[in-house]
């Protein structure tokens, strides 16, 4: 069985403009700051995949200081796997206003098998 994590970190990086505060442009994964999530054994031998949404909070420094799921892949195994391997990553930090703020990303992570 051969393994493909599609890592579709896709991250839907939008424009976002603020009533009148002027433009925030969300936080970027930097890819290559970190190892990508690793299939858990268990949902590996169960055969499980599936696409997870999550969400971090980013520093004006480009760590992470809060993660959720807004979206779950459908296994509690491969929702964490993915949340824990992302938490580690740095970003190029999200800017309001044109300076670095403290501000969220989207990323979506695909397990699937080939």
């Amino acid at each position: 069985m051969k393994i493909c994590n599609s890592a579709i970190v896709g991250l839907f990086l939008s424009l976002a403009c603020a009533a009148s505060f002027g433009a925030e442009v969300a936080p970027v994964l930097d890819s290559k700051s970190c190892d990508p999530p690793k299939y858990p054994k268990a949902a590996l031998m169960n055969e499980e995949t599936g696409t997870v949404s999550l969400m971090f909070l980013v520093g004006p420094d480009g760590k992470v200081t809060d993660s959720k799921i807004e979206k779950s892949s459908g296994s509690k195994s491969l929702d964490k796997a993915a949340l824990t391997a992302f938490s580690l990553c740095k970003f190029k930090p999200g800017t309001k206003d044109g300076k670095p703020d403290q501000l969220w990303a989207k990323v979506e992570f695909v397990w699937k098998l080939e």
